[in-house]
């Protein structure tokens, strides 16, 4: 597994997380989806942050040094090389703030877990998780950027199954997350979710059609 611009999965990693999902659907009549995407929002205005914060923060240590560098006094040259300074800063800070640490430093983490719903509700919909004859699908999003997995289910599953319940297939993922295991830590969420749903939905024999994709959804 590389993680750069994208994160690249072996055709082994894949593999055991289709395994893990037909796994879970084995106890279940519902359908979960695995999800994961480079990152959930664009966070445009993080440039703009990082490089104000940059360049005042370079204004301020030279205005403050200045008896170091302007012994004889001001001239137009000092000032010239003051905005210069200041705005190659700002240049550079704009620049750090397209990385991924930057943009989650300047970012809340509220802000964040908004863009990663609304981000999956996106991803639910454009790949029809709701087309079940029940109503049984489960989405499991992981978004990198973030660092953040969202479980978002059907209406009917949501209103039978306390918001506690889902937060702890999310936590069995994080657990393992941690640890820098991405495949392990989908793997741990969708076992984990199989186990719930075999609680709320479960398997009835001869009666278990697989309605979606086993495979693992990846995009930018």
């Amino acid at each position: 597994m590389e993680i750069g611009k994208g994160l690249k999965l072996t055709a082994d990693e894949r593999e055991r997380i289709k395994a893990a999902v037909h796994a879970a659907e084995q106890q279940t009549n519902a359908e979960i989806v695995p999800m994961i995407v480079a990152r959930s929002g664009l966070y445009r205005d993080t440039q703009h942050w990082a490089g104000l914060t940059f360049a005042l923060s370079v204004l301020t240590v030279l205005l403050t040094l200045e008896t170091l560098w302007l012994p004889w006094g001001w001239h137009a040259s000092n000032a010239a090389w003051l905005v210069l300074a200041t705005v190659l800063t700002y240049v550079l800070g704009a620049w750090l703030g397209t990385l991924a640490p930057i943009i989650r430093l300047f970012t809340s983490t509220e802000r964040m877990r908004h863009k990663v719903r609304l981000r999956a509700e996106r991803g639910f919909a454009q790949h029809a998780v709701s087309q079940t004859r029940e109503r049984t699908g489960v989405l499991i999003m992981l978004s990198i950027l973030e660092r953040q997995i969202y479980v978002l289910p059907d209406q009917p599953l949501a209103q039978r199954v306390p918001i506690d319940r889902w937060s702890q297939v999310v936590q069995a993922a994080v657990e393992r997350l941690k640890t820098e295991d991405i495949t392990g830590g989908l793997c741990q969420g969708i076992e984990r979710c199989g186990r719930l749903l075999a609680e709320i939905c479960p398997l009835r024999p001869g009666d278990n059609p697989d309605e979606l994709p086993d495979e693992l959804i990846q995009e930018p």
